[in-house]
């Protein structure tokens, strides 16, 4: 291969026969890292040699399930060696579950990176890679953003096999299928297509393929590099048709519905799609209360979306334009403690809601451990002294604790709640209620034009489908969904 190979070309190299040649050729592809270990040995008269890359496999397992049975293997009287060698580790032994037979650089470099072991014989143009993986990888632990009180406390890990396990360890059904594609020139990242084949559209299946096989970017490092190639409006919709989940019991339910998704190597979360804006305010534990109790909460989180974003708004709308609606109590009460305030109503909740979010970015950059002084600063100190000093009204801690508390309820929606928030103190301070209504009818605008899998994002809502809404606005018996069945398709009574 020369010297300086063309790391773009290797992938295609076939594998030469002369081990000498080959040795100098991984060297070679690898620039002679320090984590590459060679180990050449002769079996049965047959020069060999074993591959591996250090820290990627399990030292103890190599000892057993390949050094031993080869220290062990006998040549039949009128086999070549370097024959009897290949035979036994393709044919005549069950080293380790899993074993392919590579036939180009391309390949080795794949498995190597991978955990597998490679060996090599002199004279035979081929490698034979066995899966003896035992990288260090992290325990599963409970879910950290997705927290339940009676559902499964997994949640899935940074490795894409042990993901895959946990799925289907709760769909034991052989349409479940799992698509395994390397994307990213560089990394080669493992990224995961799930499906089940009798629940979900070909068309969508389909189109999410291609659009996984068409990303060149060079490293795939976390799900927001795949996610952004899975949606083609990504730059100009306020919400994502493309959801996330690090829940594997929250992954099965959706592939359930007929949904697609994908697992990423490195990353412990999933990625959902088509996501619904009505999912976002769907938890495991509704299937775990009584019906009328989860009803209650979804109606409370949907109450809690609307203070998050448009309540700020509404208040500069009514205090600022509007007096009228108000009481006259509050009126006075609000009168009063604007009259102490250098700044105008409009100014001062973009300041606090400025501070809001920098001491909630704060409280999720900085370790666990300084989370609750954080929490301690921001509210007893630099509230209670930004009120004592008049800079702004007493007032505005009841609304932006009111807004900040209703925004943690729905954390799928942070983004979407901290800009929209924004938006509607903007268009409530420069217009009043007319501004709010005008805010309200683009938000609606752009939502309802969102359709990326032919489903639109307000489904079953907008278009309006009543088997799909029976579990949106309350939440269905396990005796009504026992009969329904509902899938991706009943979303727009297709």
């Amino acid at each position: 291969m020369g010297k300086n190979p063309d790391f773009n070309n290797y992938k295609n190299h076939k594998i030469a026969s002369s081990l000498d040649k080959i040795l100098l050729d991984c060297r070679t592809i690898m620039g002679n890292t320090v984590d590459l270990n060679i180990v050449e040995i002769n079996i049965c008269g047959a020069d060999c040699a074993l591959v591996t890359i250090e820290g990627m496999v399990s030292t103890s397992a190599m000892a057993e399930l390949v050094f031993q049975p080869l220290m062990a293997l006998v040549k039949p009287p009128d086999v070549k060696p370097k024959v009897a060698v290949y035979h036994f580790l393709t044919r005549k032994s069950l080293l380790t579950a899993e074993r392919h037979i590579l036939y180009d650089y391309g390949g080795v470099v794949q498995d190597l990176f991978s955990g597998f072991a490679v060996i090599f014989i002199d004279g035979v143009p081929k490698g034979i890679s066995l899966g003896i993986q035992g990288f260090e990888k992290k325990a599963i632990t409970e879910p950290k953003s997705e927290h339940n009180i009676m559902g499964s406390q997994e949640a899935f890990t940074e490795v894409v096999r042990t993901n895959i396990s946990l799925v289907r360890r709760r769909l034991k059904s052989p349409s479940l299928r799992f698509e395994m594609h390397q994307i990213g020139e560089k990394s080669s990242t493992d990224v995961c297509l799930v499906y089940m084949t009798d629940k979900a559209p070909h068309e969508i299946v389909d189109r999410i393929r291609k659009k996984l096989c068409s990303i060149k970017l060079d490293t795939i490092i976390s799900s927001g590099y795949v996610r952004s190639f899975l949606e083609d409006g990504i730059d100009k919709n306020l919400f994502s048709n493309v959801g996330s989940t690090e829940r594997p019991d929250v992954l099965c339910t959706k592939l359930n519905e007929g949904k697609v998704c994908v697992l990423i190597d490195g990353t412990p979360f999933s990625l959902i799609c088509p996501t619904l804006f009505v999912e976002n305010f769907k938890t495991i534990d509704d299937y775990c209360w009584n019906s009328y109790f989860a009803t209650f909460l979804r109606w409370i989180r949907f109450l809690a979306f609307f203070l998050a974003t448009a309540f700020p708004g509404i208040y500069v709308a009514a205090a600022s334009y509007h007096p009228e609606i108000l009481n006259l109590k509050l009126m006075l009460n609000l009168s009063a403690s604007e009259q102490a305030t250098p700044y105008p109503l409009f100014v001062e909740v973009l300041i606090i809601m400025a501070l809001l979010e920098l001491m909630s970015e704060a409280s999720i950059r900085l370790p666990t451990a300084m989370g609750s002084a954080i929490s301690i600063v921001g509210g007893l100190i630099i509230g209670d002294a930004a009120v004592k000093s008049g800079i702004i009204s007493g007032p505005e801690l009841i609304i932006v604790g009111l807004t900040a508390t209703s925004s943690f309820i729905i954390p799928s929606l942070n983004q979407q709640t901290s800009i929209l928030r924004l938006a509607y103190i903007f268009a409530g301070g420069a217009a009043g209620f007319f501004g709010i209504a005008i805010c309200t009818v683009l938000i609606l605008a752009n939502v309802c034009s969102m359709n990326e899998f032919d489903i639109p994002f307000t489904s079953p809502i907008s278009p309006f489908s009543k088997k799909g809404s029976a579990d949106v606005l309350g939440r269905s018996s396990f005796k009504t969904m026992e009969k329904s069945r509902t899938t991706i398709d009943d979303y727009t009574d297709k």
